[in-house]
C-alpha cells in the first residue's frame, strides 16, 4: 500500500462513467478543487446514504468550487444498478477502479464475506485534488462507517481557492 502525501503529484486515476465517456484526473483543470469519494461498492448500504447526501448537496458543491466523482471497483452493471437505484443522478459515477490503482492511492482493500460482496473492494476514501495534480487532503479508511463530514468539506471548499496551504507535509 502506497502512503500518500499532501501537497505532492496525486496518482493516476482514469475510469469509465456509467453513461458514457470517461473520468480522468489529468484532464479535471477547472474547479479549485477535483473531489474523488471512493465507495465500497453496490453492496454497501452506508455507501448508499452517504453517496446520496453527496448527490443532494452536489449543486452546492459545485457551486462552491468542487468537480466531484464517485469511483469504486464495481463492474459496469454494478455501477449502473448503483447510480439508478440510489438515485445518483448529479453525481458522475466511474467504475472498474483496479486493485492497483486502489493501492496506489493508499487505500484498505477488504476481502469478501459475503455472497453480495466483491471477492474484494476498496474501503472508503475522499480525495481533493487541486487543479495542477497536486493533493490537497487525503481520508482513508478501514471501516465503512468513518467518512468525512459532507457538512464541514463544503464549508472549507474556498480556503483552497483562497490559499490555505495542504496541511501534514512535514
Amino acid at each position: 500500500m502506497t502512503r500518500l502525501m499532501p501537497d505532492q503529484p496525486a496518482p493516476g486515476l482514469t475510469v469509465p462513467l456509467v453513461g458514457g465517456g470517461s473520468f480522468d484526473l489529468a484532464d479535471e483543470t477547472g474547479a479549485d478543487v477535483t473531489m474523488i469519494v471512493v465507495y465500497r461498492g453496490l453492496h454497501c448500504p452506508i455507501c448508499r446514504t452517504y453517496l446520496g447526501r453527496l448527490n443532494r448537496l452536489a449543486p452546492t458543491f459545485e457551486a462552491a468550487g468542487a468537480s466531484l466523482v464517485v469511483v469504486s471497483m464495481d463492474p459496469q452493471d454494478r455501477a449502473e444498478q448503483a447510480k439508478a437505484e440510489w438515485g445518483l443522478d448529479r453525481l458522475r459515477v466511474g467504475y472498474g477502479m483496479t486493485a492497483d490503482t486502489a493501492r496506489s492511492w493508499g487505500l484498505w482493500l477488504t476481502e469478501a464475506i459475503r455472497d453480495t460482496e466483491l471477492p474484494l473492494f476498496p474501503e472508503p476514501g475522499l480525495f481533493w485534488v487541486r487543479p495542477d495534480g497536486r493533493l490537497y487532503l487525503i481520508d482513508v479508511a478501514t471501516m465503512p462507517f468513518a467518512r468525512p463530514d459532507l457538512d464541514l468539506l463544503l464549508e472549507r471548499i474556498p480556503r483552497v481557492a483562497a490559499g490555505y496551504p495542504a496541511r501534514g507535509t512535514a
